[in-house]
């Protein structure tokens, strides 16, 4: 037989489209030509596998070889087809039966010597083969990362000559059937306890609100005021991923190169780029568009530590992913779509210096350069912040005398039960309610919307920020197992909007 087919998948964003491998061997000047819009990684699949071939004791046909890799106008790129380019020759060269190869696809990159080594962006053909109900060929080294999509039928041979010896008959490797892993949360999120952070009581109270609710959260105060050591603490907070959600994360990290361990199944991500980080950093890109730190904190939490230090254009790229849970990566040939539903939690100082109100530091900075330091962040930017909170500096004998407060593992109960209220009530966390459901469900009293629209003249608030106010409102209803909103639960999300423009 001189024509082969075989299947395997792409890399597109994190979808795995089929793609088709055709091996066709013809009389003529002896070569090798692959066509299909291959990449230059895949063009150089040829070397690799006539040395493969070679090294496991297999024979390179000499023959003109012809291999299409449909659709034509796909691009393909990384060495993920090598192993079924080697098959595809052994199939038309007659060295191993085509039918046995049927309803299978085939990943892999291959050494020279024929061993097989793993590939990024794995899971998302996992995925997609086990929707297909194919059986999957992986590389050993891929197997846990494979082994984690639920009914995926996998073999991971270690080389090319176990898996031609596996089809063959002659020996014969193990069939998996992959499963999600059953570690509920890992020991990292157990170690960050919110107990050891002395005082700042205001602040982990605002904490628990933004994970019951998925708020967006703003901290500012001096340098060593234990910002970052609570943001850190916040994953340890929320709820475990669901394994959809899991699997959505998973498939990310797994595109970047990034393979989720199965020790880590079901933790949410938290992300914490520096402040040098750039634009196509933040929400993914390059000539083969790859997700950025937006879509991999997805599902989970984006910290931004310093946010005035970040430049300007790469903070305002983060406003339409905020609203719309996802970011649209576009080039010249085509688009790419990744998600980004994250909970974006922040950081700074009130003042260059950072030492504006501080107790024992004195402030050297000009009012016009408070001002100026403030605006780097712009008032929509400011307006998604659901909650901002001071972090006030403690006296050395408020640290020494602070009584031990409550574990991460008692105010993440809490949280559980606000979210559950909440899905249940609306189908979403508080901070995704939007238009009728937001009325509906953040229906305010008469007396306590004449209060609210007086505070709210005031402050000089935006309506983006006073819908957000009503929906912190109905996140600590929630907590404190309240039907409806009251004025002292509007009364305390007011007091969770401490940088609001006009009201500083």
């Amino acid at each position: 037989m001189s024509l082969a087919i075989l299947y395997t998948r792409a890399k597109v964003g994190i979808t795995a489209p089929l793609v088709t491998v055709e091996i066709h061997l013809s009389n003529g000047l002896p070569g090798l030509a692959i066509v299909g819009l291959p990449e230059t990684v895949v063009k150089e699949s040829k070397d690799r596998v006539r040395s493969a071939l070679i090294n496991s004791g297999f024979d390179f046909p000499a023959k003109r070889i012809t291999i299409n890799l449909a659709p034509a106008d796909l691009p393909k790129e990384g060495g993920r087809f090598d192993l079924a380019i080697a098959m595809g020759i052994l199939c038309a060269s007659g060295q191993l039966d085509a039918a046995v190869m049927a309803a299978t696809e085939v990943y892999g990159e291959l050494a020279l010597s024929g061993a097989l080594r793993p590939v990024a962006g794995l899971l998302p053909a996992a995925l997609a083969c086990a929707d297909a109900g194919h059986l999957a060929v992986v590389p050993s080294a891929s197997s846990d990362e494979a082994g984690m999509v639920s009914g995926l039928r996998l073999i991971t041979p270690g080389s090319l000559g176990e898996l031609v010896a596996h089809m063959n008959g002659c020996s014969r490797l193990t069939e998996q059937t992959g499963r999600p892993p059953s570690t509920s949360r890992i020991k990292a999120c157990t170690d960050l306890d919110l107990a050891d952070v002395k005082g700042q009581y205001q602040v982990k109270r605002a904490l628990e609100v933004a994970a019951a609710g998925g708020h967006n959260m703003l901290m500012f105060g001096p340098p060593g005021t234990g910002k970052t050591m609570m943001a850190a603490r916040l994953p340890g907070l929320l709820p475990e991923l669901t394994d959809q959600e899991a699997l959505e994360s998973a498939a990310i990290a797994s595109v970047s190169g990034r393979a989720v361990a199965p020790q880590h199944w079901r933790q949410r991500p938290f992300r914490s780029p520096h402040h040098t980080a750039s634009a196509v950093a933040m929400v993914g890109g390059g000539p083969v568009p790859r997700p950025g730190e937006i879509s991999l904190a997805h599902h989970g939490v984006l910290f931004l530590d310093e946010l005035p230090e970040f430049d300007r254009k790469v903070l305002e790229v983060l406003r339409e992913p905020l609203e719309s849970g996802q970011i649209v990566v576009s080039r010249a040939a085509r688009q790419t779509t990744f998600p980004a539903s994250f909970q974006l939690i922040a950081a700074m100082n009130p003042c260059p210096c950072g030492y504006a109100g501080h107790p024992q530091h004195e402030c050297g900075c000009t009012d016009f350069q408070v001002q100026r330091y403030r605006q780097k962040i712009s008032g929509p930017l400011l307006d998604r912040f659901d909650i901002h909170v001071e972090v006030p500096a403690l006296e050395i004998s408020e640290l020494q005398h602070a009584s031990r407060s409550e574990t991460s593992a008692q105010v993440r109960a809490r949280v559980i039960s606000a979210r559950a209220s909440a899905i249940k009530r609306s189908g979403v966390t508080n901070q995704q309610l939007q238009g009728k459901a937001l009325e509906q469900f953040c229906e305010l009293q008469t007396d306590d919307k004449s209060m609210l629209e007086g505070a709210l003249q005031q402050l000089g608030m935006s309506a983006r920020s006073y819908y957000r106010l009503l929906k912190v409102a109905r996140t600590l209803a929630d907590l404190s197992g309240a039907e409806a909103i009251a004025s002292v639960h509007l009364l305390e999300a007011l007091s969770m909007r401490a940088l609001d423009r006009r009201g500083r």
